[in-house]
């Protein structure tokens, strides 16, 4: 497993399970400020996408990424990628507060756009955003990589989708990183750029709870943030949580934090635990406590069974292969527009609602 031990390159790799012939469908990659746009690129070309090029002005940066896909050309500036007919979609992980920017000027020159989340910082930035597809057609897809690049994420969906636990009446999210701060570049610890912890990390738990429960919307009932460790980098969150109320009727939870500590053998044990009518799952999606068991542990109990499932190499990332054939015929089924807009506008919510915690010594 890749970087196990530093979240923000943590790259998975699944099976290559390509949707389309070789060549079919060609993308690009420009801003490379966060590692996910690892992960983002081995989904894709594991779904037969083509890595035509890439274009960072950091050029240790590109050196690293080109070590990684040699294939990738490199380009000259980010106007040779987006003038180039060949290329369908761009794959980006810029700074997340000029996420949208690049977004808007990807989709201008025709191309669909597939961002790491968080995919914006405020609500400025999401109704650009929402207007630049609408006026271009094309899309602003976004890498919540805790439920699309994690299997027992994926199983936990195909579950609920055939009623093993009823109706959801909750979700809870538990998304630890550790925070290996040495490595992180300046701009991670400057509020107005990373947007926050809920903003940030909280994305993928807020996408989860719409996901799983199955809400278009929600209300965030309750948020709070808190630097409870770090006071050299006083605009740092190093601590947050938040409840939402879905139009469903069901509710979530989820806490997000930096208090991984060194001793544990991954860089964040993320978990959730999703309520239903009839039955609960738990995940436990990079380790198992205390064991050498690896990744893709969950666990289903309901009136039939109390099973133990690890799905660790046996599920998949269909997300990848559903992006690349929806963008090549128009279609919304690895991700619709409205949640993933829907989601990027509540984790700002929950930010700019966010009470501040008051540590005392």
């Amino acid at each position: 497993m890749k970087n196990a031990a530093n979240g923000q390159f943590y790259a998975p790799e699944g099976k290559p399970a390509p949707v389309v012939k070789p060549g079919e469908f060609v993308f690009s990659a420009i801003a490379l400020d966060h590692g996910h746009i690892y992960g983002q690129c081995n989904g894709l070309m594991e779904a037969g996408a083509v890595l035509k090029s890439v274009y960072d002005p950091d050029e240790k940066k590109l050196d690293a990424f080109c070590v990684a896909y040699p294939q990738a050309k490199r380009a000259g500036s980010e106007e040779e990628i987006l003038s180039d007919p060949e290329v369908r979609l761009v794959a980006g992980a810029a700074v997340t507060s000029e996420r949208c920017a690049l977004g808007l000027r990807v989709m201008d020159a025709g191309k669909d756009y597939f961002t790491d989340k968080a995919p914006l910082t405020t609500l400025e930035q999401l109704a650009a955003a929402k207007e630049a597809v609408k006026r271009t057609g094309k899309k602003y897809m976004v890498y919540y990589s805790e439920r699309l690049h994690v299997e027992t994420a994926v199983f936990a969906g195909q579950l609920i989708e055939r009623g093993a636990i009823g109706r959801v009446v909750q979700v809870l999210g538990l998304g630890p990183h550790r925070l290996s701060a040495k490595s992180r570049p300046a701009w991670f610890f400057e509020k107005e750029k990373y947007g926050g912890i809920l903003c940030d990390i909280g994305s993928h738990q807020i996408e989860q709870i719409l996901f799983y429960t199955g809400a278009k919307d929600a209300v965030v009932t309750h948020s709070q943030i808190g630097n409870f460790n770090h006071p050299e980098t006083p605009e740092l969150d190093d601590f947050g949580d938040a409840s939402l109320l879905t139009d469903t009727g069901a509710a979530g939870y989820f806490r997000v934090d930096w208090f991984t500590p060194d001793g544990l053998q991954m860089w964040g044990d993320g978990r959730s635990i999703i309520l239903g009518t009839e039955g609960f799952i738990e995940q436990r999606k990079y380790m198992n406590l205390g064991t050498s068991d690896g990744p893709g542990h969950l666990f289903l109990a309901n009136g039939k069974e109390e099973t133990h499932y690890n799905v660790h190499g046996k599920v998949g990332y269909p997300f990848f292969g559903q992006l690349v054939l929806d963008c090549l015929n128009r279609t919304e089924n690895a991700m619709t527009q409205d949640h993933a807009f829907k989601a990027a506008e509540l984790c700002v919510r929950a930010q700019m609602q966010a009470r501040v915690m008051t540590p005392q010594p």
